[in-house]
C-alpha cells in the first residue's frame, strides 16, 4: 500500500525524535543537532526513498527506515554548514534562528559534523543485508562528497565571482542539489533489490526532481516572502550568485523547471512500463512544483 506523503513525514519525524538522543553523548551538542533536526521541513529526500520502498514492493521496516532518516541527518548538516558565517552567513532557516545564531559557530559546525558522521553509521548499523549496506554507504558518500554536493557547494563559492552559463549552472546544480535527490530515489530501489536497469532509471528520475527541485528554489527566492519561505530572501542576487532566474529572467526559469519537470514524468511512465509495479505514487512528489506538467516539453 503506497501512503501519503504527510504519513512519511510522520514516520520520519517520529523516528527522528526518537533515536537521535540514543547516539549523541553530549547534552549540548545534542541540543544543537536536536534543533536543526526537528525544526521543521519537508523530509522529502527519506520521505522518497521509503515511497519507492513501497511502490516497488516492499515494506517499511524499523532498518529501512533507519536507512532513509540517516539521509535527513545528512541534509540537516548540509544546512547547518550552509548557514555559517563563513558560507551563506544566513540568521534564519525554517523560519527559527539559524544554528550558529543560537549556539554559536564553533558548536553549530560540530552539530553539522555528528549529523554527517551519524548519518553513515544509521545506513551500515542495522539489520539489512551487508551487500545492501554496503552499496548505500557507497552511493551516499559519493552523493554527498567531493564528486557531489560538496563539488557543488565549492561549484557555488567560486562561480559567485564569475557568471556561469545555462549548462554550468546545470552541472553545479546536479551536485549541489541533485546528488543527494538522486540518491533519495535511488537508495528505495536498493532496500528492495532492483535490477541495475531499473535503478538507473529511479537514479534519472532523481536527477530530473532535484534539478526542478532547485529551479523552483531559485524562482522562490525571487517571488516569495521570508515569511513564506522560513528563510532570507532576494539574498542570491545581492551576493552575486548564480541562479535560473538571473541568468534567464524569471520566465525562462519557469521555462527551464517546466522541462525538468517533463522529463521527470516521462521517466515516471518509463519506470513504470519497464516493471511490474507503477510508479503513479511518485505523482504526489512532483505536485510539490505546482505548475502544469507538459511531456512534450520535455527534449
Amino acid at each position: 500500500m503506497l501512503h501519503s506523503v504527510a504519513h512519511y513525514q510522520k514516520i520520519i519525524n517520529d523516528y527522528l525524535a526518537h533515536h537521535l538522543h540514543d547516539d549523541v553523548d553530549e547534552p549540548t551538542l545534542f541540543s544543537s543537532m536536536n534543533y536543526s533536526l526537528m525544526a521543521g521541513g519537508k523530509r522529502l529526500r527519506p520521505a522518497l526513498t521509503l515511497a519507492v520502498v513501497e511502490m516497488t514492493g516492499g515494506t517499511i521496516t524499523a532498518d529501512r527506515l533507519r536507512a532513509a532518516c540517516a539521509l535527513e541527518l545528512l541534509h540537516t548538516y548540509s544546512l547547518i554548514h550552509d548557514d555559517l558565517p563563513a558560507m551563506d552567513n544566513d540568521n534564519l532557516r525554517r523560519g527559527k534562528a539559524t544554528n550558529h545564531v543560537k549556539y554559536g559557530a564553533g558548536m553549530a559546525t560540530l552539530a553539522g559534523d555528528g549529523l554527517l558522521t551519524l548519518a553513515f553509521q544509521w545506513v551500515s548499523d542495522n539489520g539489512l543485508p551487508s551487500m545492501t549496506r554496503s552499496l548505500l554507504v557507497a552511493k551516499l558518500a559519493q552523493a554527498a562528497g567531493p564528486s557531489g554536493m560538496v563539488a557543488g557547494q565549492a561549484r557555488d563559492i567560486l562561480g559567485e565571482q564569475r557568471t556561469l552559463d545555462l549548462q554550468q549552472l546545470q552541472y553545479l546544480h546536479r551536485q549541489k542539489t541533485g546528488a543527494l535527490l538522486r540518491y533519495a530515489v535511488e537508495a528505495g530501489g536498493i532496500l528492495t533489490n532492483q535490477p541495475q536497469p531499473m535503478l538507473d532509471q529511479l537514479a534519472q528520475f532523481g536527477s530530473q526532481f532535484g534539478l526542478a527541485f532547485q529551479i523552483y528554489d531559485d524562482i522562490l527566492d525571487v517571488t516569495a516572502t521570508a515569511s513564506e519561505l522560513g528563510k532570507a530572501t532576494h539574498k542570491d542576487a545581492g551576493e552575486n550568485k548564480n541562479t535560473y532566474p538571473g541568468l534567464l529572467g524569471l520566465s525562462g526559469a519557469e521555462q527551464q523547471l517546466t522541462r525538468a519537470l517533463s522529463a521527470a514524468k516521462k521517466t515516471q511512465q518509463h519506470l513504470t512500463e519497464m516493471s511490474d509495479y507503477s510508479l503513479d505514487g511518485l505523482s504526489q512528489f512532483l505536485a510539490y512544483f505546482q505548475v502544469k506538467i507538459d511531456t512534450e516539453e520535455s527534449h
